[in-house]
């Protein structure tokens, strides 16, 4: 009778589990020089078994074959990663340059240009960007307006507070300026003027009760016409007082 085929699965019984992995790891390990030997191939073996025991086999060292292990896969994966991003930039290259075009060609028809491919939906949709385009464009200008109207009115308060500040300084300045100048004529008759002019000697007498008059000219007293004398035998007529 002939050996029937073993399940492949874990080996419950400990002691049997045991036994069957020092006879596989044993027909293993000369698997894998029987390999190395007849193909002249660079075998690396390395068994951990469930205790953490270790047991290995390299024909040519186990740390060149691992070191030669981790060349060759680095370089097998930076290969793979260059093709990988190469194919991704064209791809995303592709997809710029589509929307590249797609963004001319918009620019060109909001222009007014290149219309003769649109259909009427098209032109239709075209239209209504550019009037919505032109609402926004006014609604900003709008704004933009009323916030400088804002402004140049804050300025015109604050200009208006400091105008205020400085007449009253200046007032304050000019009263001062008065009293000082009062103080130093010394005397309660002298009126100072409101416009800082000179200041008036007010006048006890009672002249100024009487009417004003005008004198023109040499005010002599002039006899009657009677007393005076002509000179009749002269050129020209002289009066006492005038010439004419």
């Amino acid at each position: 009778m002939g050996r029937g085929r073993v399940e492949l699965k874990r080996i419950e019984n400990k002691i049997n589990r045991q036994v069957t992995f020092s006879k596989r790891r044993n027909g293993l390990l000369k698997k894998a020089y029987e390999l190395s030997v007849l193909c002249d191939a660079e075998i690396a073996l390395i068994i951990f078994s469930n205790r953490g025991k270790l047991y290995e086999f390299g024909n040519a060292g186990i740390a060149k074959t691992l070191e030669r292990y981790q060349r060759t896969c680095f370089n097998s994966q930076d290969n793979k990663s260059a093709v990988c991003e190469t194919q991704g930039w064209y791809q995303e290259m592709s997809m710029l340059k589509a929307k590249f075009e797609s963004l001319q060609r918009t620019q060109r028809n909001l222009l007014g240009e290149d219309l003769g491919p649109l259909n009427v939906k098209e032109l239709l949709q075209l239209e209504r960007k550019l009037e919505t385009a032109l609402s926004q464009a006014r609604e900003r200008k709008t704004q933009i307006m009323m916030d400088e109207v804002e402004e140049l009115r804050r300025k015109e308060r604050q200009l208006g507070e400091v105008n205020r500040q400085l007449k009253g300084r200046l007032e304050a300045e000019r009263a001062g300026s008065l009293r000082s100048i009062q103080g130093a004529w010394g005397t309660s008759d002298t009126i100072v003027t409101d416009d800082g002019g000179f200041p008036i000697q007010p006048s006890h007498s009672n002249s100024m009760d009487c009417e004003p008059t005008l004198q023109i000219g040499y005010h002599q007293f002039v006899p009657p016409e009677a007393a005076i004398p002509r000179n009749n035998g002269g050129e020209n007529n002289f009066m006492l007082g005038w010439v004419l």
